[in-house]
């Protein structure tokens, strides 16, 4: 195996990566729906299962538990912030190549949740037709 061709691997294997991510980070911070669960709420549901959890026969005390572990994770994923601009910016430097290589049309990134401005950043244009 030539070097160009390694090269060319380990670019394929980055930009691979850089897509991934980016599209990993949009996927979990997209909306969901009805209201935001805010923090205090959260602690307050903690504070009931902890009440709860004393008096509650085995079967309803496995529900409280994973409930709460549930809960705790949700607080934990609101504290981690994502550096979506970073992941974007490597995005767009990896997103025309890797669309020219896989396949991949402006339709597609679109429906992934991509946004335009991302793509036309990224040079990647609507086909005309």
């Amino acid at each position: 195996m030539t070097q160009a061709h390694k090269d060319a691997l380990a670019l394929g294997r980055e930009e691979g990566r850089a897509v991934r991510r980016y599209l990993e980070a949009l996927d979990a911070h997209k909306p969901k729906r009805g209201r935001k669960r805010g923090t205090e709420s959260i602690q307050r549901q903690l504070e009931e299962i902890d009440a709860r959890l004393e008096t509650s026969d085995p079967l309803m005390r496995v529900h409280l538990v994973q409930e709460r572990m549930d809960l705790l994770s949700e607080l934990a994923s609101g504290d981690a912030q994502v550096d979506l601009v970073e992941l974007e910016e490597a995005f767009v430097r990896a997103a025309k190549s890797y669309s020219e290589r896989k396949g991949i049309s402006y339709a597609a990134w679109r429906e992934a949740g991509v946004e335009a401005s991302v793509l036309r950043a990224a040079g990647l244009r609507r086909a005309k037709g």
